[in-house]
């Protein structure tokens, strides 16, 4: 099954992650007055929503993102924040990321972000998955066509964001078996899983549209699917249920495939990196005593910046100084110091050597003619 190079960030263990889309409507309107009756209730501790923002790029600017962040506790003493951004969709919808971290690896036992940020009426449609249109509360009834399955199934998995079970009819079954298995899951799981369901004269059609995956469905069974990138630790015949009985009782074989399946190790999915960073390092929802903590700490980071400063204001001064005396004491002493004649380039011969080169001058004259005496005469 093919891989990609790059080798993206896991998921950290406290980390609780959700992408949908908000198909009609208002986002911020429902998110704002949902949060507010969870504040009423004590559901939430405390939330708020962020001004407006939006990021340049070239002459065209971004679409404005609306941010909201809401922070509760579990177990009574463990805190969570969790942060939701939304934006303008291609289609009129609006697209959002949910992420939550917990001070502590996360219970899927927990409250689900996603049910606390959004109400739970059915008739408000926040649900849907961004990439396929997906409910994540409802059974999505496989399409007629096989390539077309084949093509749903390409684009659902890719991302990483959600659990993508596949169920397959035995026979058509009542309402009884019209529920779906996001009913059975820990809370936690609820709103991160996708439930397809094939009819039962599409048995061959579905897993001929699943050989791309590398998976296949038993028939009246199910399977989870790997997703894009592929978890480590995932085997098909491990997250493979040979039976689901569709007669209102719990499928505990498929819960517990679905709930293995989530505790794997996985990379993060397509762009919440960026949203894991901003819950993180942008975060604006203090406490009073978080509130004094941070102003503690840019106290103490200004005080070491002034001192560093100061430091090096000294050690300026004090090399500054030494040069000026350095300087001084090399001007005094070279004005205290006797001139000295500049050496000749000609080298100056010894007086030996003088008499030498005197008497081989005499040696290399011609001698001039005596003049003869009287006598001689």
């Amino acid at each position: 099954m093919p891989t990609s190079s790059t080798v993206r960030p896991m998921t950290p263990a406290t980390v609780w992650l959700a992408r949908g889309r908000h198909a009609e409507g208002t986002a911020e309107d429902v998110l704002r007055r949902s949060l507010e009756e969870r504040k009423r209730s004590r559901a939430i501790d405390d939330f708020l929503e962020l001004p407006e923002s939006g990021t340049e790029s070239g002459t065209e600017a971004a679409p404005a993102e609306r941010v909201f962040e809401a922070r509760w506790r579990v177990e009574e003493t463990v805190t969570v924040r969790a942060r939701i951004g939304v934006t303008p969709g291609p289609d009129g919808g609006q697209e959002w990321i949910l992420v939550a971290e917990a001070e502590q690896p996360w219970n899927d036992h927990w409250p689900s972000p996603a049910g606390l940020f959004w109400p739970e009426e059915p008739d408000v449609a926040w649900d849907r998955d961004g990439v396929a249109g997906l409910s994540l509360r409802k059974i999505n009834p496989l399409p007629h066509d096989d390539k077309e399955t084949r093509r749903l199934f390409r684009n659902a998995v890719r991302g990483g964001w959600h659990i993508h079970v596949v169920v397959h009819e035995a026979m058509t079954t009542d309402d009884r078996g019209r529920v779906p298995v996001a009913r059975w899951l820990p809370v936690g799981l609820r709103h991160r899983v996708v439930e397809h369901r094939a009819a039962p004269q599409q048995h061959r059609g579905l897993n001929w549209a699943l050989r791309d995956l590398g998976v296949q469905v038993p028939r009246g069974g199910a399977v989870v699917l790997p997703g894009k990138p592929v978890p480590d630790g995932y085997d098909a015949e491990d997250f493979s249920v040979r039976a689901v009985f569709l007669d209102g009782s719990e499928p505990t074989d498929l819960v517990d495939a679905v709930t293995r399946y989530a505790a794997l190790p996985r990379p993060l999915p397509d762009g919440a990196e960026g949203a894991l960073t901003a819950l993180r390092e942008d975060w604006h929802l203090l406490t009073l005593e978080e509130e004094l903590e941070r102003q503690r700490g840019l106290v103490a980071m200004y005080a070491e910046a002034l001192e560093a400063m100061t430091k090096s204001r000294d050690l300026y001064r004090q090399a500054a100084e030494r040069a000026h005396e350095a300087l001084a004491a090399y001007q005094e002493s070279a004005e205290a110091a006797p001139v000295r004649q500049q050496p000749s380039d000609t080298p100056v011969a010894s007086p030996l050597q003088q008499l030498t080169r005197t008497f081989e001058r005499l040696k290399g004259r011609p001698q001039r003619p005596v003049a003869p005496s009287r006598d001689e005469r």
